[in-house]
């Protein structure tokens, strides 16, 4: 069996950071630290099994087919396989417009 390297995007760990910060202010350090580990655990599971999540919905609609996602409820870890990597390019929260997030990311490189 391959095994996969995961890589997180500068990106996607700030929005880990972003999502911690808003998480800690609402509930709490330790609910921040809990959800943030949930999500890194389910994206390293990605070094065994890089195709267990699906095509991300709206891209595949437009014929974007090479990004893929986990779903961390309500947060999305989206990523893309290059070689022997997965690449963590972002984590959204599933209740966002995916177009505007994504428009907004551009924006700001």
């Amino acid at each position: 069996m391959v095994e996969y390297d995961v890589s997180w995007a500068d990106v996607a760990s700030a929005d880990l950071d972003d999502i911690a910060d808003f998480i800690a202010e609402e509930d709490g350090i330790d609910i921040a630290l809990e959800i943030v580990c949930r999500l890194e655990r389910k994206a390293e599971k990605l070094s065994s099994m890089p195709n267990r999540g699906v095509i991300v919905p709206e891209l595949l609609d437009i014929g974007v087919l090479q990004y893929r996602q986990l779903t961390e409820k309500p947060w999305r870890v989206l990523y893309r396989i290059l070689g022997n990597t997965v690449h963590v390019v972002a984590v959204v929260d599933s209740r966002r417009d995916l177009a505007v997030f994504l428009m907004e990311r551009l924006l700001r490189i």
